[in-house]
């Protein structure tokens, strides 16, 4: 999976807060109620709604990895098209070049 250069630079320039985010992501996955596919999922119909493209491809390969189909990577991105308008499809290129590629 890429690691988008936002996300490197974090790593690089601030690996303290880097670490401590970290940890705090992997204490939510042990929180939560949600299965790790739906997590994925619910996770990417939020970067969708923020309009954080950025991180799309690495979330979606990872929700593919964890064997969600295309069409529930199309319809997590599409979620939030009523709440939050048409700026989720901006994710959709994104999304969908990286669950196709190999």
């Amino acid at each position: 999976m890429s690691i988008s250069n936002a996300f490197l630079t974090f790593a690089k320039e601030a690996p303290q807060q880097q670490s401590a985010w970290s940890e705090l992501v992997e204490r939510l996955d042990i929180a939560s109620a949600l299965d790790k596919k739906t997590q994925a999922l619910a996770y990417l119909a939020v970067l969708a709604a923020a309009r954080l493209v950025g991180g799309i491809p690495f979330h979606v390969k990872q929700a593919k990895e964890l064997g969600a189909t295309r069409d529930e990577i199309i319809g997590s991105i599409l979620v939030g098209l009523p709440a939050v308008g048409n700026a989720v499809i901006q994710a959709l290129p994104a999304a969908l070049s990286a669950f196709d590629e190999e």
